[in-house]
């Protein structure tokens, strides 16, 4: 009884550190790193982050069309 007692206190720790925020925190920014920087060997992957310029580019471009056409 002790010992599942004690597994079960081992669960219940780990639960709440995976759920705090803090936790959630680092582990979406290590995921978002992990997206434009190779997390072995710290190199950038241009690619992702030419993909994500290009994306912001597009998107400034598409809304300077429209703010132009609209006050046409």
């Amino acid at each position: 009884m002790e010992a599942t007692r004690e597994r079960l206190a081992g669960t219940i720790d780990l639960l709440v550190h995976r759920t705090s925020p803090k936790t959630i925190v680092r582990r979406e920014i290590t995921s978002i790193k992990g997206y434009f920087v190779d997390l072995r060997t710290g190199e950038p992957r241009t690619t992702n982050i030419l993909k994500v310029a290009g994306g912001v580019v597009g998107v400034a471009v598409l809304f300077g069309l429209v703010r132009k056409l609209a006050s046409d």
